[in-house]
């Protein structure tokens, strides 16, 4: 029997679906991603024995979430995209949006989402290796990391390379785009252009990849392109992304760290990062690394991002093998 303090805010989220009826809760999946869909339908498999006064504590939590919402504030975007689409039609709505939110723009070959990623490597092997690179582009980072894992390895790093170097791409290519994708099944047509690839991209591409894969793939882009490689890698998983993480992972990622490593890597974290870890620790433990920093006086600035450099290898290893959750790493919770 799971208790509070145990049940992830994705299995609240379950625990409200089972409750609100199908229909309602039918229109709530309408409006999720591919990826909250699957993490929300996974966690409704495993909510089955949670009792009553569990319920009743998820619903107060949740009522006490909604009354701090302004009621204009939801469900807004997608009440301003069908009032449009009903007055201008699908087209001119979405180049209305387009200029008023850029960020509201529809990703092309948005279907893509929906599939498996060996269906999707499948489906784009035998492609151009630019063609390629736009629909990784094109996927959530999670899984196009996984469709890049399935393709040849020695495909992989030109892929990469690809979508780094991709930036604005205009509808003139993403109409060709979509009209390769439009022979194996139907997609929708696009003519605006659309922000796609680039070399923050490409780093959150490999961060969802294993440290093997990442380094082969990263030591092959290195070989044409020296800068290119370290962009990619200055934009990747870094030791501030770590505050993104639960409480539960960087717990035990911290059992794994030895103290003196620690110490010197929180030197030089900011201070909302160093609160977060140290939250995780025992008081006395805590206690103990602080006073430790106090007394290391002016460190290097090289000799502590070493240690976070570290730290993130042992985090991402960990990570690797499942034993903690890395957000920014396909490990994000819905709330």
């Amino acid at each position: 029997m799971m208790n509070m303090a145990q049940i992830s805010n994705t299995q609240k989220a379950a625990v409200l679906m089972m409750l609100f009826g199908e229909k309602p809760a039918a229109n709530v999946l309408r409006n999720l991603s591919p990826r909250e869909v699957q993490h929300l339908g996974a966690a409704m498999y495993t909510v089955g024995d949670v009792d009553q006064k569990m319920v009743d504590a998820i619903i107060n939590e949740f009522l006490v979430d909604l009354n701090n919402e302004t009621g204009m504030g939801l469900g807004a975007p997608n009440y301003i995209r069908s009032v449009m689409n009903d007055a201008l039609g699908e087209d001119k709505a979405q180049s209305v949006l387009s200029r008023i939110n850029p960020g509201i723009s529809e990703r092309p070959i948005e279907i893509l989402d929906w599939m498996d990623a060996r269906a999707i490597a499948e489906l784009i092997l035998d492609e151009h290796p630019q063609i390629i690179a736009l629909v990784v582009a094109c996927l959530d980072y999670n899984l196009a990391a996984n469709v890049l894992a399935l393709l040849p390895d020695e495909m992989q790093p030109d892929v990469l390379h690809r979508i780094a170097s991709l930036n604005t791409v205009q509808p003139e290519p993403l109409k060709e785009l979509e009209e390769v994708m439009q022979r194996k099944f139907k997609a929708s047509s696009t003519s605006r252009a659309s922000q796609i690839g680039g070399i923050k991209a490409a780093a959150r591409i490999l961060n969802f990849t294993r440290q093997n894969m990442e380094q082969r793939i990263l030591k092959d882009i290195r070989k044409e392109d020296k800068e290119l490689m370290q962009a990619i890698e200055d934009n990747m998983f870094v030791f501030d992304n770590l505050v993104q993480s639960d409480d539960r992972s960087l717990q035990t990622l911290l059992r794994s760290v030895e103290p003196e490593l620690l110490t010197l890597a929180l030197k030089g974290a900011n201070e909302e990062l160093r609160d977060k870890l140290l939250g995780c620790m025992s008081t006395r433990a805590a206690a103990n690394i602080t006073d430790e920093m106090e007394a290391m006086g002016p460190v290097r600035l090289t000799e502590v991002q070493e240690a976070q450099r570290q730290i993130i290898a042992i985090a991402r290893k960990m990570a690797d093998e499942g034993a903690i959750v890395l957000a920014g790493r396909g490990g994000e919770e819905m709330v």
